[in-house]
């Protein structure tokens, strides 16, 4: 293989894997109401997945906290706060734990692209047949 086409063939293959990352900032949208609600960036961090709120959308929901969770992310501001808890890869999703800061409860999740800027999101009690599932879209 020529150097051009190998360097080519390189280039695009990790500019197709980086697309198809999960890692990135996701419009959550609400999959009672249909309304977009925040920004959530998603990161890795030490082989794991995590995802904190970087913006909401709706300005008088900015000064909100965490009322209703427990532990350490009591009354923590909703702005900032992780709420994807350190997802591992699992075939082509990532599970782990995921918190609903309106509820103030967490939740089992599995997170899988169905396309480059579309992540499925769903949260379950026990098995998944038992949850409801969000659709995030990517932010450019």
């Amino acid at each position: 293989m020529k150097p051009f086409a190998l360097w080519f063939l390189l280039m695009t293959s990790a500019a197709f894997a980086q697309k198809s990352s999960i890692v990135g900032r996701w419009k959550t949208i609400d999959d009672e109401t249909g309304k977009a609600v925040s920004i959530v960036e998603i990161y890795e961090s030490k082989g794991k997945i995590f995802g904190r709120v970087a913006e909401l959308l709706n300005p008088s929901d900015r000064t909100k906290t965490c009322s209703k969770c427990d532990g350490s992310d009591k009354d923590k501001p909703i702005m900032g706060l992780v709420v994807i808890k350190g997802l591992l890869r699992d075939d082509n999703a990532y599970k782990g734990k995921i918190l609903d800061p309106k509820h103030g409860r967490i939740y089992e999740c599995i997170v899988k692209l169905e396309n480059k800027d579309k992540l499925k999101v769903r949260g379950y009690v026990g098995i998944s047949l038992f949850g409801r599932t969000q659709y995030w879209h990517r932010v450019k």
